[in-house]
């Protein structure tokens, strides 16, 4: 792991001790600078769950790339840094009820003093690490967070200002390698069941919002404003990727 190159991939410069405080800068300059997409998956570029490939792609390509590719490098950063960190299985709760199989989502434990649920590759979610153990209401910025006990999983609840409770994802604390998540990968690069392989998908935090290019869509949000333009045509949605997001397609 070139740990240089990949602090400069996310434009981090600041501490590298083993603490809450450095976790937490190192997610939030993660989710600034590597864009949650689906780019290769219609591009029919193989996703490759190791972490030699996933670093080429994010750190040299300057690419970004969904849950098992975010996630999993960025696993293998904070334990070149000296974090203890395990990957874990999640299934994503569906809009109609229920929730997805295990290893729909991969999201990460790292554990110091206290154990906390670090995820960089879900899109639109929770900006810093959550205390893993604590059950009481999360808060940051105009959403909370909450995670619950149901028998031997655990679900992440959300909850953004004026609305009810959500499940986001449910999980457990094994932990899991690389290979555990290929078959899941293989589905969702490939079934047309799969959301990912039904539209494009590019998106980021900005330091007041998010942008998203979703097909020809590019949607602003910045605090409550959201602000939305149709793309006229490829050269655009083209010009729009590389100065938004940073990334220039083969």
């Amino acid at each position: 792991m070139n740990i240089e190159a990949y602090l400069k991939r996310i434009n981090y410069s600041g501490s590298r001790d083993v603490t809450p405080e450095t976790l937490r800068a190192l997610q939030v300059a993660h989710l600034k600078g590597v864009p949650f997409e689906n780019l290769s998956i219609h591009a029919v570029e193989p996703i490759v769950l190791e972490e030699e490939a996933l670093f080429t792609k994010i750190v040299e390509q300057r690419r970004g790339g969904f849950c098992y590719e975010c996630n999993g490098l960025f696993a293998g950063l904070l334990r070149a840094l000296g974090f203890e960190v395990a990957m874990l299985a999640a299934g994503v709760a569906h809009r109609e009820g229920g929730f997805g199989p295990v290893f729909d989502h991969m999201t990460l434990m790292v554990t110091m003093d206290e154990r906390w649920l670090v995820d960089v590759g879900f899109g639109e979610s929770f900006l810093e690490p959550l205390l893993l153990d604590s059950r009481a209401v999360q808060v940051q910025g105009t959403r909370s967070f909450l995670i619950v006990e149901d028998g031997e999983q655990l679900i992440l609840m959300r909850r953004n200002d004026g609305e009810d409770w959500q499940p986001q994802y449910r999980f457990t604390l094994q932990p899991y390698t690389f290979p555990d998540y290929e078959e899941m990968c293989r589905f969702h690069q490939t079934s047309p069941e799969s959301h990912f392989t039904k539209g494009l998908i590019c998106s980021r935090v900005t330091d007041d919002g998010r942008i998203t290019l979703t097909d020809m869509r590019f949607i602003t949000t910045a605090g409550p404003e959201r602000q939305e333009r149709v793309l006229n045509d490829q050269a655009e949605y083209d010009r729009v990727l590389r100065d938004q997001f940073g990334i220039v397609m083969k």
